[in-house]
This record gives C-alpha cells, structure tokens and sequence, in this order.
C-alpha cells in the first residue's frame, strides 16, 4: 500500500509509519517542521513539508497523489489555545479530505477522541475546562464533517487516554466502549489493521481490553 500520514511526526504517527515501512509499504509523512525530516527518513517515512493549517487544497492533493488511503494523525497539542484547535484539530482535518476527493483517494482514517459525545448538539461538559472542552468540539466536528461525504469511506477511531506502555495486542474495540486508557502502540497497531481490513467506514472506541487486535477488527459490523 501507499499510505499518507497527516501529523506524522507524532507519537501514534511514528509509531504507525514505523509499522508500515518496516513491512515494505510506502509511507508519506506530512509534516509541518522541516526539523522533523530527518526523524521521519530514520523510521522509512518519506517526509513532505506542508502546514495543514495554510496550504491549499491543490498542494496537499499533490502529497495525495497516487495513496491508497490517508491518515490523520495530527493535533494542535496539549499547549495550544481554543483557536488551534478549531484550526488543526478541525480545520486540517477537513482539508485533508478536500484535497484527498481531489486526488481520488477513496478511504480515510480519522484519529479523533474518547468523550466527543459529550459536547454533541452543543452539550456543555461539567468538570472539562475551555480548551479541552474545544477539543473534543473540534474532533467531533472534523467527524460529522468527514461522515457526511459521500467520496470518501472513513473510518473513526476514538481512543482513550493515551499511555506510553508497551503494548499489549489486546484491545476493546467497539462503538460505544468504558472510559480507559491505551498504549499508543496498541493504538497504531489498530490503525494498520483497519488499513489492511479494507473497511469502508466505521465509528469506534478504544481501549485496552482482552481481545486480539485482528479479531478486534474482523468483528466490527
């Protein structure tokens, strides 16, 4: 496969782009530092310089040329403000789809967040401070967004609290799954096995949990 990763000098990222290349796969690395080439070159990733946050859409298409699917692994970061996360955790999202339906690339992977029902039709979480509370406003944003179009098959994984933990290959992977937490390696192992599965789409939840990635996957409806 050719896969394109948006964010892809992040933890899940690496991680994914790592699984991806060491098999054989092509891999595309969108990333918004030059700094981070030589990082993404290390783990077999081919980096492409673009910011997400100001390129057009005719640009990031041209990164898209010829994947077979695309990733969308990026965030505006735990130390940015309410705006940032309208402009990356949204708005990048969204052109990330622009500009794959200009490419032709049919099949689009979200990685979005545990809690993003908490804030559907304009709900006010109790106990969630502003920016966060913009986060999960701006991740299910960029869902309802992506799930509205009809020239893309996305797939949204929403996991839960993220940990640096080995993984463990077990999972609980389900439309509606408890609060928990998960080790980023679980979290990119579930994303190749989405890609390799071939799925047209799918909304779940992830978390640690006693099943088998790949009977994890096979089982989703």
């Amino acid at each position: 496969m050719h896969i394109v990763i948006a964010g892809a000098h992040g933890q899940i990222a690496r991680r994914l782009g790592r699984l991806l290349s060491a098999r054989g796969d092509a891999v595309t690395g969108l990333v918004r530092s030059p700094d981070h080439r030589a990082d993404l070159k290390d783990d077999g990733v081919t980096p492409v310089v673009l910011d997400l946050e100001s390129a057009a859409v005719e640009e990031v298409a041209e990164a898209l040329s010829g994947a077979d699917a695309v990733v969308f692994a990026a965030g505006a970061g735990p130390g940015s403000g309410v705006a940032r996360k309208e402009t990356v955790d949204r708005g990048a999202a969204v052109l990330l789809a622009d500009a794959a339906e200009r490419a032709g690339v049919r099949r689009y992977v979200l990685v979005s967040s545990m809690g993003v029902d908490l804030v559907a039709d304009g709900a006010q979480p109790e106990g969630v401070d502003e920016v966060f509370t913009a986060y999960l406003r701006a991740k299910l944003g960029a869902e309802q967004d992506l799930l509205a179009r009809e020239r893309l098959a996305v797939s949204v994984v929403r996991p839960g609290g993220l940990t640096d933990d080995a993984g463990t290959g077990r999972v609980t992977l389900a439309r509606h799954a408890d609060r928990g937490s998960i080790p980023r390696d679980d979290v990119a192992a579930v994303l190749l096995a989405l890609l390799d599965a071939g799925r047209d789409g799918a909304v779940v939840e992830l978390v640690s949990g006693d099943t088998p990635i790949p009977d994890a996957v096979a089982a989703l409806p």
